[in-house]
């Protein structure tokens, strides 16, 4: 638990630990429960655990503390549907409180949506990856960290 003022105490001293390491353009990864998390930081990203908390509490907490990069047109990514659970007509409904939440922290720009394995590879790349106790389908997301204070430092 983080005992700070102004920190949601949903936010762990590890994950803050991150967010304040991080820099523009770097990029943060909310992970569901069947993520292969430990994988994708064998050999690239730190794993921060936040084990039974869901995503869009944890996210809202961030938004908090996070700005969003404002110089690309998605500041935030999720995995996209696989064809076969399209066909069977899934609709991932925890996008659109992602969207709702991004809409509060100030960004209007759509969720870019990555192939599974594109996810996979760019997940491996980012700075960190933390692993939630998220159970909904598709839930995993991407959010890319932007400037302090300077809404047009593009």
């Amino acid at each position: 638990m983080v005992v700070l003022k102004g920190i949601p105490s949903i936010i762990s001293p590890d994950l803050l630990y991150a967010l304040a390491k991080m820099g523009h353009g770097d990029e943060l990864v909310l992970a569901d429960a069947n993520f292969p998390t430990s994988s994708s930081c064998r050999c690239g990203p730190a794993e921060i655990r936040a084990d039974g908390l869901r995503i869009p509490e944890l996210l809202g907490a961030i938004l908090k503390l996070f700005p969003l990069d404002t110089c690309v047109p998605c500041p935030a990514a999720v995995m996209d549907v696989v064809d076969s659970d399209k066909q069977k007509g899934v609709k991932v409904h925890v996008w659109d409180v992602y969207q709702e939440l991004l809409h509060q922290a100030g960004s209007d720009k759509p969720l870019e949506k990555l192939e599974r394995f594109a996810f996979y590879e760019r997940a491996k790349k980012a700075f960190a990856v933390v692993a939630t106790g998220e159970t909904s389908l598709y839930a995993n997301l991407i959010i890319k960290k932007g400037v302090i204070g300077a809404e047009d430092s593009c």
